[in-house]
């Protein structure tokens, strides 16, 4: 705890000045933790725009929904860190009763544990030996880590092995078969078991396999029902692989069961709970990320889809997800130029704004420091580098130097153009600062 501590004080101490988005041009630098003492808010002339907000109060009650929906079906979850890689908010999940943390890759992993999270799911293969060398050389920094990763092939489980053969100081490593559907992963029973066998033959104390993966979220296709069907599959091999497993290794062993985005994680509860359930020494972990901050696009149609199969449930009772979940980011943004009557160009664009699941939407106007109006109808139809092209309805009064409030499609694609997710209060007032490590 000490060294999560120091970190702490290391990060709040870091200087932050004009170089990352939102900070007043020429305000003299300041601490990280001091950005919150400030008063400031997106739209009152002092930030510079664009910028990134978090609504800490709706991310907070997204938490809690979220974790009481777990517990509520006797699951575990490790958040996926790479949606916002800020290890302070990765720790307020911990907090939040999280069992772990889920990677993308070394460096993020990297990024955690220096930061003191030692529990962490490497959701992914890494390459070959090369890989499995620097992954080993990070791990033998950190003892007492806990990491388990996917592998989907015989060639990574020799990798792994030779690495850790090499260096006897290494903390134990995990591994988890895994099964996929549209990305990585072993395309069914035959091919996971020589997998499995390729672990078996090599296994010591400190390598061994500690279990099974999937994502579902891989599998899905413009077709509703083929999505399900592929899903489906997924989890009926994943389950049906677990007793497999445990008739050969004994029913000693720890295991657990992972999958579960952002979308369908209540598929992967629904499917995979009952072999988890039939199994006392191994768990099930979700890994879903995006959730906590949730969207105006892709998730927003996601949890619509969930409502529509009645997917979210907490003690025994359906409750509305899209109800329940809120998106806690914006964007902030100043109008450039109103060049023509239906027609304004906000200064924010593809270097600040995600575009892949969605443009996005145009929520609020605010004028000289304050609320003026909510902006129905208006639609963004285009981005250039810096620039949003919005369509405005006939008489609207958008003026240049207004600010608009825009809410965003996936999260993941969109918090890793910035270096800084400024916390926001109801009142709009920053009151915190997140630094994010994306590289």
């Amino acid at each position: 705890m000490a060294a999560i501590s120091d970190l702490h004080t290391a990060t709040e101490n870091v200087l932050i000045d004009e170089r990352v988005r939102g900070f007043p041009p020429g305000n003299p630098p300041l601490p990280l933790a001091a950005i919150g003492k400030q008063g400031w808010k997106p739209y009152d002339g002092r930030m510079a725009l664009p910028l990134i907000s978090l609504d800490r109060q709706t991310f907070t009650g997204n938490v809690e929904l979220m974790m009481a929906y777990v517990k509520s079906h006797g699951a575990d979850i490790a958040p996926h860190a790479k949606t916002p890689m800020s290890t302070a908010l990765s720790e307020a999940l911990l907090a939040a009763g999280a069992w772990g943390t889920t990677v993308a890759d070394i460096r993020q992993a990297a990024v955690l544990l220096q930061a003191g999270l030692r529990r962490l799911i490497l959701a992914n293969e890494i390459g070959g030996a090369a890989a499995a060398r620097r992954l080993a050389a990070l791990l033998g920094r950190y003892p007492d880590a806990e990491l388990h990763i996917f592998v989907d092939s015989t060639a990574l489980v020799e990798a792994l092995r030779s690495a850790w053969q090499e260096r006897p100081d290494l903390p134990p490593l995990g591994l988890l078969v895994e099964f996929g559907a549209g990305r990585a992963g072993a395309r069914g029973i035959d091919a996971a078991e020589a997998i499995f066998e390729a672990i078996l033959a090599v296994e010591t104390p400190t390598f061994r396999l500690t279990g099974i993966a999937a994502y579902e979220g891989a599998a899905a296709t413009a077709d509703a029902e083929e999505t399900m069907r592929r899903i489906e599959a997924l989890m009926a091999v994943t389950s049906d692989f677990l007793p497999k497993v445990r008739a050969r290794i004994g029913k000693e062993r720890p295991l657990f069961v992972t999958a579960g985005g952002s979308v369908f994680f209540d598929v992967v509860i629904a499917r995979l709970s009952a072999a988890v359930a039939a199994d006392p020494a191994c768990r099930l972990v979700l890994r879903s990320g995006a959730i906590f901050f949730h969207d105006h696009g892709i998730y927003e149609r996601g949890l619509a889809g969930l409502d529509a199969r009645g997917g979210f449930r907490i003690g025994g009772e359906t409750v509305s997800a899209a109800a329940g979940f809120h998106p806690a980011l914006r964007l902030w943004a100043e109008v450039l130029s109103r060049p023509e009557p239906r027609l304004a160009i906000s200064g924010m664009g593809m270097r600040d704004v995600a575009m892949d699941q969605g443009l996005p939407r145009p929520l609020a106007l605010y004028r000289n420091g304050a609320y003026l109006a909510d902006l129905a109808g208006a639609e963004v139809f285009r981005l250039n580098d810096q620039h949003a092209f919005i369509s405005l309805a006939d008489g609207s009064g958008v003026a240049v130097g207004d600010v608009i409030e825009y809410g965003i499609s996936h999260p993941c694609t969109c918090l890793d153009r910035h270096a800084i997710l400024y916390g926001l209060d109801p009142d709009h007032s920053v009151t915190a600062a997140y630094l994010t490590s994306f590289g």
